[in-house]
């Protein structure tokens, strides 16, 4: 197995807001042959094993500004790379990950990709 990224899929009536995140056309979410799941946004990283992978699901509409951006749940620990709010796919953990921004562990993390089927066939569950 060889190394897969899926790109995010960008709303250009964001541009400003990705520049500022740092965000750029070679971020998204890379499938690592030696099992590892790594998603970049602009300057910030999440990386965590496959085997941490609880369950993935496609989710969207959302609301922009919900999907938009680097972001916190109001509703739970949840992290959100978004990039548009049309579609996206939410990735659950087993055990938390480090916290990127906040004050806890994120359980879940939305990622506005491109492909998010693809990304979910490549993660298995």
């Amino acid at each position: 197995m060889k190394t897969q990224h899926f790109p995010y899929q960008f709303d250009k009536r964001w541009t400003a807001l990705f520049f500022a995140l740092g965000v750029s056309d070679d971020d998204g979410v890379e499938i690592l042959d030696n099992g590892e799941l790594i998603a970049t946004y602009g300057r910030v990283k999440v990386k965590t094993t496959l085997d941490n992978i609880d369950h993935t699901l496609v989710m969207g509409p959302h609301r922009w500004y919900t999907a938009v951006g680097l972001r916190l749940s109001f509703v739970d620990d949840g992290l959100t790379f978004g990039t548009n709010h049309h579609k996206g796919l939410s990735i659950a953990f087993v055990h938390k990950i480090p916290r990127v921004i906040g004050f806890k562990k994120h359980s879940m993390l939305w990622v506005s990709v491109a492909d998010p089927e693809g990304l979910a066939a490549a993660i298995g569950k």
